[in-house]
C-alpha cells in the first residue's frame, strides 16, 4: 500500500510540474508576441530607422522626390516655347526677317539682301552734299526695286528706328532744296516702330531667302 501511495503522489507532482511548465511557456510566448507587435507599429524610433534605410542619401522621406520631379517636368514644359523652332538660326537673321515682315510685309520676296552701313557714311553715296548716318544702320532690300528698301537701326528693346531712305535717289536738279537739307530731313524724321515676333513658319521661310553672311 505504501508503494502505491508513493507512486500516486509522484504522478501528482509530475502533473503539477507539467502544468506550471506549460503555463510558463504560454506566458513567455504571449509576452514575446505582444512586444514584437508593439515594436513594429507603435515605436516611432523604429519607423524612423526603417525609413532612413530605404531612402537614398541626402533625401527626405516626405515625398520630396515626387515634388522635384513635378517641378522639373513643369520647368521643361515652360521651356517649350515658340522660340524653340527658331533655335537653329542666328538672332541677326531672325531680326532681319521680323523687321521685313513688320515694316514691308512682302512675304513672297524672292531674295532678301542685307547691307551694314557704319555711322558717318553718307545717306546718298552718290552726292557729296549728303549728310552721314548718325549711327550704324542696316539696309534690307528685295530682289527687285519694286520690293522696296528698309533702312533701320535697332534699339535693342524690340523697337527700331526706320529711316525713310528712297529706293532710288533723286538728283539735285529734281529737288526743291539741297541734298544736304533733303538727307538731313530723313535723319531727323526717323520713325520708331515696334517689331513683333510674327509667325515662326513665315520667319523661317524668309530666313531661307536672306543673302547675308551673318
Amino acid at each position: 500500500m505504501d508503494k502505491i501511495k508513493n507512486e500516486g503522489i509522484g504522478m501528482k507532482n509530475i502533473l503539477i510540474f507539467m502544468t506550471i511548465l506549460f503555463a510558463t511557456v504560454f506566458l513567455l510566448m504571449a509576452c514575446s508576441g505582444a512586444a514584437k507587435q508593439n515594436g513594429s507599429h507603435d515605436d516611432p524610433e523604429v519607423e524612423s530607422v526603417e525609413n532612413d534605410e530605404s531612402a537614398p542619401d541626402g533625401a527626405e522621406t516626405d515625398g520630396s522626390f515626387d515634388s522635384v520631379s513635378m517641378e522639373d517636368t513643369s520647368s521643361n514644359d515652360e521651356g517649350i516655347s515658340t522660340e524653340d523652332s527658331l533655335s537653329g538660326y542666328t538672332s541677326e537673321k531672325i531680326e532681319y526677317a521680323r523687321v521685313w515682315l513688320q515694316v514691308n510685309g512682302n512675304k513672297d520676296v524672292e531674295k532678301l539682301s542685307v547691307l551694314h552701313i557704319s555711322a558717318g557714311e553718307q545717306l546718298n553715296p552718290y552726292d557729296d552734299d549728303s549728310v552721314g548716318y548718325p549711327e550704324d544702320v542696316i539696309v534690307l532690300t528685295g530682289n527687285a526695286m519694286a520690293d522696296g528698301v528698309i533702312t533701320y537701326s535697332s534699339n535693342g528693346d524690340g523697337t527700331i528706328n526706320v529711316y525713310d531712305v528712297p529706293s532710288h535717289w533723286p538728283s539735285s536738279q529734281q529737288l526743291e532744296k539741297s541734298m544736304e537739307d533733303y538727307t538731313k530731313a530723313i535723319v531727323e524724321g526717323t520713325e520708331q516702330v515696334s517689331v513683333g515676333n510674327g509667325e515662326d513658319d513665315e520667319v523661317i521661310r524668309l530666313i531661307g531667302k536672306i543673302n547675308s553672311p551673318s
